[in-house]
C-alpha cells in the first residue's frame, strides 16, 4: 500500500482537519517529515491554502479542530496545536490549546515547526513578501528625517534590505543616503 492509499485508509477519505471530501491531497507536516504517512496527512484544497498563507486565515474555518485535535494520529495533534497557537487571540482557541494535552516528542515536534513559522516576515502595502535585494516603489511622498530630501511618490528604490528584527521596516538607499523606510509606504516592484 503506498502513502496516500494508506492515509485514505487511516483518514477514511476525509481531511484530517475538518472533515471535507473535497480536493484532498497528502501535506508533509514540517519542518522536518521524512515523507511517511506517520509524517503526513490528507488535506482538503481549504486547509493547505489556510495553512500555506496565514494571513488569509478565516478562524472560524478552523472551529472544525474542536474534534480533530482529540485524533490519535500524532500529525494531526500537531497541526492542530500549530493552527490554535497561531490563530489563539480569538479567545476561543486558548479554551482548545488549554484542553489538548500532547506526549512530550509530539509537543516538540509541534514547536519545533512554529519556531520556522514564527520567523519575520515583510510584507509590503499589497501584502507581497519582501526579500532582500527586491527593489520596491514609494506609494507616499516622505521626508527624510535628519535631512532636507523628500522622498517622491514613485520613487524607486533597488536592492533594499530587511530589518531582521522589525518587521514593518526596510533600508534602502534614496539620493544616495542609506534610509530605513516603512513597508506601509512601498509597493514591491514586478
Amino acid at each position: 500500500m503506498n502513502r496516500e492509499e494508506e492515509l485514505e485508509t487511516r483518514s477514511e477519505s476525509k481531511c484530517e482537519l475538518c472533515s471535507s471530501t473535497d480536493h484532498l491531497s497528502v501535506y508533509e507536516v514540517p519542518p522536518s517529515s521524512d515523507g511517511t504517512a506517520d509524517q503526513c496527512l490528507l488535506l482538503c484544497e481549504t486547509c493547505r491554502e489556510q495553512i500555506g498563507n496565514p494571513e488569509k486565515v478565516d478562524a472560524n474555518h478552523w472551529r472544525c479542530l474542536n474534534d480533530s485535535m482529540w485524533s490519535q494520529v500524532p500529525a494531526v495533534q500537531v497541526m492542530a496545536w500549530r493552527i490554535l497557537n497561531r490563530i489563539r487571540a480569538e479567545g476561543w482557541p486558548q479554551d482548545l490549546l488549554d484542553m489538548l494535552y500532547l506526549d512530550d516528542e509530539v509537543r516538540a515536534w509541534a514547536e519545533s515547526g512554529m519556531e520556522s513559522e514564527e520567523a519575520v516576515r515583510h510584507l509590503d502595502i499589497n501584502g507581497a513578501l519582501l526579500e532582500a535585494g527586491d527593489s520596491v516603489t514609494l506609494i507616499k511622498d516622505l521626508d527624510v528625517k535628519g535631512s532636507s530630501i523628500t522622498a517622491k511618490r514613485g520613487t524607486a528604490v533597488r536592492g533594499i534590505r530587511l530589518v531582521a528584527d522589525n518587521p514593518e521596516q526596510i533600508e534602502g538607499r534614496i539620493e544616495g543616503q542609506q534610509i530605513v523606510i516603512l513597508t506601509k509606504f512601498v509597493k514591491k516592484a514586478n
